[in-house]
């Protein structure tokens, strides 16, 4: 639900009081909408997607969360924590069967890190992420790798729920406003070990926003972004209830979208997405057990994700707080086909998730 959620550690979590209403539904209004709003408590930009690059293939996320600190929003001090900013940057080495990864965070202000409420414009020392005229541009020079990278939007905006503001629970009040970019078409370059190298692909990008996600009987969520070969977009994601494990008939709630080249959405009910594993892998860092093979059905198609490569769990425990599973995976249609590529991602399998 990416795209995806800010994974907040149980001490910064505690400082934040629980919503007591539901979201209005209201119309989203662009560009202010792609920006900050920082009356609400969590929100983030989530870019996800696959690259080709010096003849071999990567996975890549970049991904900017802000968070509001209610406790200190009557403070008068510039010193003041009253927004949190949080960044990652990962990749996936599918030949090298690795995933780098990097975190950082800063409250906003000071020169430290900002969060503009005008349109995408996100910055946390040198890294950023910036709306520009055709697309995005996202710079990150993280441990290991770095990644520069111009994002050029070749659909329009998908509202995912109803008009942008997406049920995640059977409250009211756990919801979110949400849209995406599918199919944005990737250029630039990563370099790995100091080496640069041209990169061309496609990515997701993800901006959601909200109060309240995670009803008290939640544990995590699973989610997937696809970016399919003939233009089409998939989204799909549960809830899960907690003590319920990766079991099929976990789902506290579920939802998504799909919506074909031409344009024409389709928005998923609650019920009609079913995610049931098929293999699992335990992490050696975590010793969590996440399903890392699936059957998604949907109205459209049952379709089976596959990750590239087993190992990557995420470490973001020095930001955010989580130790959480997102990555590059396959997607294959109900002959087997494969039709696309895109992320999966699994929370609250190494512990239930607050938020």
């Amino acid at each position: 639900m990416r795209r995806r959620p800010l994974l907040l550690g149980a001490a910064l979590a505690s400082a934040l009081p629980l919503s007591t209403h539901a979201l209005p539904r209201r119309t989203l209004v662009f560009p202010r909408d792609h920006g900050a709003h920082p009356d609400l408590r969590t929100e983030w930009w989530y870019v996800t997607g696959a690259l080709s690059a010096g003849g071999q293939d990567y996975g890549f996320q970049v991904t900017f969360f802000r968070s509001r600190v209610d406790g200190t929003q009557a403070m008068q001090s510039r010193f003041a924590a009253k927004q949190l900013v949080f960044a990652h940057a990962a990749l996936t080495d599918v030949q090298g069967k690795r995933l780098l990864h990097d975190q950082r965070i800063a409250r906003e202000g000071l020169g430290l890190a900002q969060a503009s409420a005008s349109d995408t414009d996100l910055r946390l020392a040198d890294w950023a992420l910036k709306r520009e005229a055709s697309g995005y541009r996202a710079s990150m020079s993280a441990t290991g790798f770095r990644l520069d990278l111009k994002l050029a939007e070749t659909q329009p905006l998908l509202l995912q729920g109803k008009d942008g503001l997406s049920r995640k629970g059977p409250d009211e009040k756990q919801a979110s406003y949400y849209y995406s970019t599918p199919q944005l078409q990737v250029s630039g370059a990563v370099s790995v070990g100091g080496k640069p190298m041209p990169a061309t692909g496609s990515a997701w990008l993800d901006h959601e926003w909200s109060d309240e996600l995670l009803h008290p009987d939640a544990a995590g969520w699973d989610w997937i972004g696809m970016n399919l070969a003939d233009g089409s977009a998939l989204t799909a994601f549960r809830l899960r209830r907690k003590d319920a494990g990766a079991a099929n008939n976990a789902a506290l709630w579920d939802g998504g979208s799909f919506r074909t080249a031409s344009g024409r959405q389709f928005s998923f009910r609650p019920g009609e997405v079913v995610f049931s594993p098929q293999r699992f892998w335990t992490s050696p860092l975590s010793k969590a057990r996440y399903p890392v093979e699936w059957i998604v059905r949907t109205p459209g198609d049952f379709y089976t994700v596959k990750a590239v490569i087993d190992n990557q769990e995420l470490d973001s425990r020095q930001s955010t707080g989580a130790l959480y599973w997102e990555g590059l995976s396959e997607l294959l249609d109900s002959n087997g086909k494969k039709v696309g590529r895109g992320y999966l991602e699994m929370t609250g399998y190494a512990a239930p998730l607050r938020l």
